[in-house]
């Protein structure tokens, strides 16, 4: 069965983005999120990042063309519809748990059920439904629409099928897929970059070297376009202790337990550009404070 039509649940940075290289891709697109407010800011983000590419002449199509692709909803019956459905709610276990559920009562037969999770076990996820073999991983990066690649996770039960489908789909949205084959904690890049951010904020906390000093270098020397912690501030410092946390979990590994400093960011509501302060300090029109 082809996929034509998608819905996303969780309408932050990363539904937002999916939504928009899908619906630029020429994918019919429903947004859903429990917060109307959400799905207006959402559909704004996405309106600008989409005219910032047309007038660079990345995409070929208008902004209003790709944007009608696009409807928004507080319902997740609305999931009824769909060939895909893909989850992008915050990175928390039960969270997650209870949305799969849901989707999975709301969903067509034969629609395949996705998380975004950037750590969380798939097949945990597939167990809560009744149709195990139409899970899979998708995982997206962020910006997700400057980045060329998601990973496409196999869960335990996933059927062949419905991995051949998820590996399609990425690569009609313009992204070459990195094959994940294995449901371990974190995946593959995730995997590698954590312990790489860890480490970088222990030479924070231990004063070794400052957080501006460490994105320069990774980017000067690393070739980065972004440092650890500007990303990290993108993210959100609350999805990255999430992410953290539920590998240490699962692993019980301490060296993935988030670091002092940045427990403490969290509890302290210093969560990033959201909140106008994470590892940076932000003006009102989101640039690092000087």
């Amino acid at each position: 069965m082809s996929i034509e039509k998608i819905f996303i649940t969780g309408s932050g940075l990363m539904g937002g983005g999916i939504a928009q290289v899908c619906a630029q891709s020429g994918f019919r697109v429903i947004l859903n999120d429990v917060r109307p407010e959400a799905l207006l800011e959402a559909k704004k983000n996405i309106s600008w990042s989409v005219g910032k590419l047309v007038e660079k002449g990345s995409v070929k199509e208008s902004r209003e063309e790709i944007m009608t692709r696009i409807a928004t909803t507080t319902e997740i019956e609305a999931a009824a519809s769909a060939d895909l459905v893909i989850e992008a709610v915050f990175e928390n276990l039960e969270l997650k748990r209870d949305v799969f559920r849901r989707l999975d009562k709301a969903a067509g037969p034969g629609a395949i059920l996705a998380s975004n999770t950037s750590a969380i076990s798939i097949s945990e996820l597939a167990g809560v439904t009744g149709r195990p073999e139409n899970v899979l991983g998708l995982h997206f990066f962020s910006p997700v629409p400057m980045m060329g690649t998601a990973e496409v996770i196999r869960g335990m039960l996933t059927s062949e099928e419905t991995f051949s489908r998820g590996v399609d789909f990425v690569r009609r949205l313009g992204k070459d897929p990195i094959l994940v084959h294995r449901d371990i904690p974190a995946f593959v890049i995730n995997r590698i970059n954590f312990r790489a951010n860890i480490e970088a904020m222990r030479l924070v906390e231990q004063g070794v070297a400052t957080v501006e000093d460490i994105d320069k270098g990774l980017r000067l020397a690393g070739g980065r376009k972004m440092g650890p912690f500007e990303t990290g501030d993108m993210v959100g410092l609350d999805v990255t202790h999430g992410a953290l946390m539920a590998i240490y979990e699962e692993t019980r590994d301490a060296s993935f337990y988030p670091p002092a400093i940045l427990r403490r960011k969290v509890q302290m509501g210093q969560l990033g550009r959201k909140t106008g302060r994470g590892w940076y300090e932000y003006n009102p029109d989101g640039t690092i404070k000087k």
